[in-house]
């Protein structure tokens, strides 16, 4: 007997696929659980149109339930490679709109971010600045009252590229203590491993790593590789930060120094081209690279093939590339965040998100109210941090 399958199972199957997962991790945010019920009954966002470019996957969707029940409409995309079907399927299915797949070229997600500022977003919750720079690139920037910013890599570009630029205040959640230390030191630098050790089948244990920037993400993947038994070797400009490695007990040096030594080189610094394509001819047969940063520009991907001889395929997240002399490398998940754009993508752990997107919930309600913030990119507000942190301490039962 022969089934047919048809679309609408298909969307079926996606949509219950996305309801369990996302069960699962909403059961396990209980700070999310609070404020949810704090907004069912204020409705801080009544009337307002909140656009989002965030990566979609079952945490993020637990925060935009939160705003949804705070009385916003939602209006959102994903990032690019990140987004994860069954989730936009549910989401869509509870009336908050997300457009996007995880299969999306690279323009079609540049298209699907315009049709979101098509709709008029009144605020903006961002990922990498797209929203902001595209609204700041339509002459619609004085229409925004404000929003915030997820990243690095969004604070770099607000400061940088838009800066004096965006008239509306934006807060940069990366900025908070909170989120360097729980989120990016402690729950990126866990899962950049676990996606290395999941994608690449590879032991941790005597191998060689160079850990390209010495931020919070940096600090936290070198500790977690050392952890299992890695052998961590770290590349930073800032003399600060490079003492700070030394101390901490890394092999410290130049990229070129370390490049013939490492096996594994894994991105963390939200700035391009810290791993040209030319560094290639000094590594070892083999090497495998890696970027966990926001955007896909920390490895030199296009210099990297036009080296190549011929590039193979492996598994959809790893790609072999040739290289004349003999050698080869290993690209992983085509330079992207590989701990969210590799193959069975879970990301940081819930409790850091839930500790994260407090922060987002909480901004974006004082970014409503309008009170004591300014034009531009601006840290979370002091007495914010102060609160979740208190609640993130009687939540983990090490209160005094």
């Amino acid at each position: 007997m022969t089934t047919t399958v048809t679309s609408e199972m298909v969307r079926t199957d996606l949509l219950e696929r996305g309801r369990s997962r996302i069960e699962w991790i909403r059961s396990r945010m209980s700070m999310l659980a609070a404020v949810r019920s704090d907004f069912e009954t204020s409705r801080p966002f009544a009337g307002r149109r909140i656009g989002v470019s965030l990566h979609i996957e079952p945490k993020t969707a637990v925060l935009l339930e939160v705003l949804h029940a705070g009385g916003a409409e939602i209006v959102g995309t994903g990032n690019h490679g990140s987004t994860q079907d069954d989730i936009v399927a549910f989401l869509n299915s509870q009336g908050i709109g997300i457009i996007g797949r995880r299969d999306d070229t690279l323009a079609e997600h540049h298209a699907n971010l315009g049709r979101i500022l098509d709709t008029g977003p009144d605020v903006l919750l961002d990922n990498g600045a797209d929203l902001a720079a595209g609204a700041v690139a339509r002459g619609m920037a004085s229409s925004i009252l404000g929003g915030t910013e997820e990243t690095t890599s969004g604070g770099d570009r607000l400061r940088d590229e838009l800066g004096g630029k965006v008239p509306f205040p934006s807060i940069v959640i990366n900025d908070s203590p909170l989120k360097q230390i729980g989120e990016n030191k402690h729950a990126v630098g866990q899962s950049v491993v676990e996606s290395f050790m999941r994608i690449t089948n590879l032991m941790v244990p005597g191998r060689r790593f160079c850990v390209i920037g010495y931020g919070w993400c940096g600090r936290g993947i070198a500790q977690y590789l050392r952890a299992l038994g890695g052998r961590v070797a770290v590349v930073e400009v800032d003399e600060i930060k490079a003492l700070e490695a030394a101390l901490d007990g890394f092999r410290v040096a130049a990229l070129d120094t370390l490049a013939p030594w490492a096996e594994i080189f894994i991105t963390a610094t939200g700035r391009p081209g810290v791993l040209p394509a030319s560094v290639t001819s000094l590594m070892a047969d083999g090497a495998v690279l890696a970027n966990s940063g926001h955007f896909p520009w920390e490895i030199d991907v296009a210099g990297l093939r036009a080296l190549a001889i011929e590039t193979t395929d492996i598994d959809g997240t790893l790609e072999r590339i040739d290289l004349s002399d003999g050698r080869h490398v290993i690209l992983v998940a085509d330079g992207r965040m590989f701990n969210l754009a590799g193959s069975e993508p879970k990301g940081n752990s819930i409790e850091s998100m839930d500790l994260g997107f407090m922060l987002q919930a909480l901004s974006l309600e004082r970014v409503v109210s309008g009170t004591g913030l300014v034009a531009g990119a601006q840290p979370v507000p002091d007495d914010i941090n102060r609160r979740i942190a208190r609640l993130m301490v009687e939540a983990m039962g090490s209160a005094a």
